[in-house]
């Protein structure tokens, strides 16, 4: 329980909030910022150390990459040699950086995220976060060494790439290098289909592993994918990108379809399923269908080729602008981009980067010189939309109030510091706000293309609470259900 300060130092902090995120916009919109770093007291209540900006019209491209070949080559590095990477860059960049372990791996080895950021050793007020997950399937590893090059260009970049500097200024960048480093320590390079490897240390498939939004999933929780349920519970991330291999194409959300039922109830066997399917194959799609399209279109505009719609094989089908949605391509149950989506609002596509699976390590160059400036450009569109604060009336933030933008059903939460995110494409739209204890409140808004709109949100006391004298002096909590995907506020 956290007491409330007095109303004077509540609308301090609102105002001090308020003043953080202003320049933050300002300085969007010239598409540079150049900041100081700033801290967060995590103690009681919530301090912020303001800092001096400059700002330059027009942000260059990301530069080209000149690989560090004296600490990271163009190879395959085993779970050893990609521990030792990340510990030395940490080390090495201790202002930049942040090791960290989310769990461990049947087999004992750790599951390790990177952070990348100006301040990566704690949450920033006003600062998304981002995500990237490589190698879920462990014969799929071509995404795991393009994680481990992104961190390198990061560092290596930050003091002389501009556009870099304003990413990491204004972003906390969380890179998990490979999900599943048991599977990947008996695949082989070199092997462009099959599974061997694909599943973890007992036999799973990772990226079936996850609750699903359209059909209950029987399949015994894994622990990694248990440590990243764990992990995306914690950290309120705006934006999530999966990286794969097998195909060249981006593909959104939903994995799954309503289907799915009908499908099981009628196949007897894999010939009869892969007939099925291939015949009901339709866009599964979700409220924010508009937005997923062009997340997706972000990333494969700016790659070499994906935007081409190149087929891998000739027995294969070509995909319109590189992009796809996931269940008109193939539907599959418990898929990782659809419960993130769905159980925490973030936004996460998968990134079927190399037509083969595990390509031999001489290509990883030119893997590299494809998927940079996507990998870099799609950070950046967690910076689209709508971002802000929820108050009490004595200015104090509102943890885990409960927003959905209305007419699109899936919802999500405000931080421990009242804050959300919400990408969305240029137009108008309401946001309803709900949370317990408070009245509800909708308001209007407008999303432009130059920059964020900044939205913060006061909500009063329900009449039931003040009527009955009941105190509201504590800080609000929401309960929050999750029985079709929407948020639904429990009764008091």
């Amino acid at each position: 329980m956290i007491l409330r300060t007095p109303l004077a130092a509540g609308h301090q902090m609102q105002l001090q909030l308020q003043l953080l995120l202003l320049p933050s916009v300002l300085l969007l919109v010239l598409h540079l910022l150049l900041c100081d770093a700033k801290t967060v007291n995590p103690g009681d209540g919530m301090q912020v150390q303001h800092h001096q900006m400059t700002a330059e019209p027009g942000l260059p491209e990301p530069r080209a990459y000149m690989p560090d070949a004296q600490h990271l080559d163009f190879v395959y590095h085993d779970h050893e040699e990609l521990t030792r990477f990340l510990r030395a860059t940490s080390a090495r960049y201790p202002n930049l950086t942040a090791l960290y372990s989310i769990g461990k791996s049947i087999q004992g080895r750790d599951l390790w995220v990177m952070v990348v950021s100006s301040s990566p050793y704690e949450h920033m007020v006003g600062k998304p976060d981002v995500k990237y997950v490589g190698n879920i399937h462990g014969n799929e590893p071509v995404g795991r060494e393009m994680l481990l090059h992104l961190i390198q260009y990061f560092v290596t970049s930050y003091s002389s790439d501009q556009y870099v500097k304003w990413l990491l200024d204004n972003t906390r960048i969380h890179i998990l290098p490979t999900m599943n480093p048991d599977g990947y320590a008996v695949s082989k390079e070199g092997t462009c289909d099959g599974g061997q490897g694909r599943y973890n240390a007992r036999g799973f498939d990772l990226n079936r592993n996850f609750p699903d939004y359209f059909k209950q999933n029987n399949k015994r929780g894994q622990p990694e994918t248990d440590s990243v349920k764990d992990w995306i519970s914690k950290i309120q991330f705006v934006l999530s990108g999966s990286l794969h291999g097998g195909a060249l194409v981006a593909s959104y959300p939903y994995d799954n379809t309503p289907n799915s039922r009908l499908l099981k109830g009628i196949c007897r066997s894999s010939a009869l399923c892969a007939m099925f399917q291939t015949y009901s194959a339709a866009p599964s799609l979700t409220p924010d269908d508009d937005v997923f399209k062009h997340l997706s279109l972000v990333y494969a505009r700016n790659h070499a080729k994906m935007s081409r719609g190149v087929a891998c094989k000739s027995a294969t089908p070509a995909f319109e602008n590189g992009i796809t949605n996931g269940a008109a391509w193939y539907p599959l149950t418990g898929g990782m981009q659809d419960y993130n989506y769905v159980w925490y609002g973030c936004m996460e596509i998968t990134l079927e980067i190399s037509c083969c699976k595990f390509p031999p390590a001489y290509e990883l160059k030119k893997y590299w010189e494809d998927n940079q400036l996507s990998l870099i450009k799609f950070l950046a569109e967690a910076h689209r939309g709508v971002q802000g604060f929820v108050f009490d009336p004595a200015g104090m933030p509102i943890e885990r109030a409960s927003i959905k933008i209305k007419g699109r059903d899936v919802g999500f939460q405000t931080t421990k510091y009242g804050e959300f995110w919400r990408i969305l494409l240029p137009g108008y739209y309401k946001v309803e706000v709900f949370a317990e204890g408070f009245a509800p409140r909708e308001v209007e808004f407008v999303i432009v293309e130059q920059h964020p709109t900044l939205l913060n949100v006061t909500l009063q006391p329900s009449k039931y609470l003040v009527a009955s004298g009941t105190s509201t002096s504590t800080k609000s909590s929401t309960v929050n259900r999750r029985v079709t995907g929407k948020l639904q506020l429990s009764p008091e």
